[in-house]
């Protein structure tokens, strides 16, 4: 593995187990222990034969329980962008549920003095902590304005993160609810669906490295390990809108098993141009050849790759516009309507969780992993490039990956907000009619600029017109094809998104 960073995980932790291994190996008596007629025992020379196994076990073990920290917690920032972004774009405040509730309430409603009945005299200690609290962090503000509201979240306590401690209040709450399940279910389906739809996304993140030394495990072939894993949702979904024995939810679940296949075949063949352009089947790897061997990322030489990953992406995770299967929006959810309680959180944080991964994947297999927009080209300045080189040197590449990641989320939060929702034979219209044969088209560029335009010498890589050419044709084609209007195919309303009315809906326009 050629790229690489301070923050060597891997290497701290196996130094760690393999000393803490050695200094038990030493610990141990070192002479024959007699057991009698079965002979004699060595434990020190016992642990030794073992001892590389149990290193090789506890290393695994530790980094398993990194990543998915790492994960756990790196993801609690997506539900805040997702409220936090689409109110801002819907013009709203959104969540604002902050730190700050637990002293100054909800709507400037209270519980009173509670502190004076707690016991032994520990009241007086919490109450002085909550007036001392509502003192410094509390409503009160010289603005009028903001002191009619009740409400200083958004007026100098920005610190305290307004909204982000609503994940955990919604956590809490679906926590505590009761678990039902339907009279007439099967319950033994019932009861497995969601296991298999959230060990499965949780699996898939064994093979993302969060960083050149982050990572649980990488096998030879991580990418089509990860990619089959990740395939193995849609059937999890389409049992548990069977086994609830509710005909909304079985609608559901064969909506979402049908749109999951028809957009899963698509981003199989893109993510194969992936490995074909990149020349491995390791997710490393690909990362590595966009840093060290090629020093170009992936999106400038297959535009078209990535944008058919971007859309396969956000309809296999079934967001707006893909969400029709459940539309999570309304009252009735798709395949998941008979589901409550801490089932129905889960199942709602995997579905972050999938697009968190798609963020995350987008970034490693186009955007350069870890690596800093245009690094080589900062470092090589004269005069500031030392002040880039030591900010790339002493940037970690998780930090460097995560920020691409959340900006990928953004765009997917973004999409959300600027188009409508789709009925289904459009969306599997759109996967098999557009998506398939782009992404064969894609494929086959693929090969041909691997065979024919790459050069695997040592001064060799991808000529200089290759970024530039692709990237700029791709560009004159979304835009040709974005101003195209097909008049037969709007007055016959056939297309997914047309207009329907001729005067714009803007604020005010309406009023009597």
């Amino acid at each position: 593995m050629a790229s690489s960073d301070w923050l060597d995980i891997r290497g701290w932790t196996e130094s760690i187990v393999g000393w803490s291994m050695d200094l038990v190996h030493d610990i141990l008596p070192s002479n024959d222990i007699g057991l009698g007629p079965l002979g004699t025992l060595n434990i020190q020379n016992e642990f030794g034969s073992i001892q590389g196994a149990l290193e090789t076990f506890i290393f695994t073990t530790i980094m398993c329980s990194v990543v998915f920290g790492t994960m756990m917690i790196t993801l609690m920032v997506v539900p805040y962008i997702e409220r936090k972004f689409i109110a801002r774009l819907m013009d709203r405040l959104g969540a604002t549920t902050t730190l700050r509730s637990l002293w100054i309430g909800e709507g400037h409603t209270t519980a009173g003095q509670w502190w004076n009945q707690l016991p032994f005299g520990i009241g007086a200690i919490v109450g002085w902590v909550v007036k001392t609290l509502n003192s410094v962090a509390g409503n009160e503000s010289k603005h009028i304005a903001v002191d009619r509201v009740h409400n200083r979240g958004y007026h100098g306590i920005w610190f305290l993160f307004p909204g982000f401690f609503q994940a955990l209040a919604d956590f809490l709450k679906f926590a505590t609810k009761e678990h039902m399940v339907p009279t007439k279910a099967d319950r033994v389906v019932f009861e497995t669906a969601p296991v298999i739809i959230i060990a499965t996304t949780v699996m898939v993140y064994a093979f993302i490295p969060f960083g050149p030394h982050i990572w649980a495990a990488n096998p030879e072939l991580s990418l089509i390990f990860m990619m089959a894993v990740f395939g193995v949702a849609p059937l999890g979904v389409f049992f548990a809108g069977w086994s609830s024995n509710n005909k909304y939810t079985l609608i559901g679940g064969m909506r979402s098993a049908a749109q999951l296949t028809a957009y899963e075949i698509p981003l199989l063949v893109s993510v194969l141009a992936i490995a074909v352009i990149s020349g491995s089947f390791n997710i490393l790897e690909i990362v590595d050849f966009q840093i060290e061997t090629s020093n170009t990322w992936n999106i400038f030489i297959m535009p078209l790759g990535a944008a058919l990953f971007l859309i396969t992406m956000i309809a296999e995770v079934e967001r707006i516009p893909f969400d029709m299967p459940e539309a999570e929006a309304e009252l009735v959810e798709g395949w998941w309507t008979e589901y409550g309680g801490i089932r129905w959180g889960l199942m709602f944080a995997v579905e972050m969780m999938r697009a968190y991964a798609a963020c995350i994947l987008f970034a490693l297999f186009f955007l350069g992993g870890w690596q800093l927009p245009f690094e080589d080209t900062l470092v090589g300045l004269p005069f500031v490039g030392g002040i880039f080189d030591l900010l790339a040197t002493a940037t970690p590449g998780i930090g460097i990956l995560l920020a691409k990641a959340y900006l990928m989320f953004a765009f997917f939060v973004w999409v959300r907000a600027s188009l409508h929702r789709i009925r289904t034979d459009q969306i599997l219209e759109f996967g098999w009619r557009w998506l398939l044969p782009a992404s064969i088209v894609n494929l086959a560029v693929a090969i041909w600029l691997r065979l024919e335009v790459w050069n695997s010498t040592a001064a060799g890589g991808w000529p200089i017109w290759a970024a530039p050419v692709l990237f700029g044709a791709f560009i004159v084609a979304f835009v040709v094809l974005a101003i195209d209007e097909d008049k037969e195919a709007l007055e016959l309303n056939r297309r997914m998104y047309h207009t329907q009315t001729l005067e714009k809906a803007s604020p005010g326009t309406h009023r009597e």
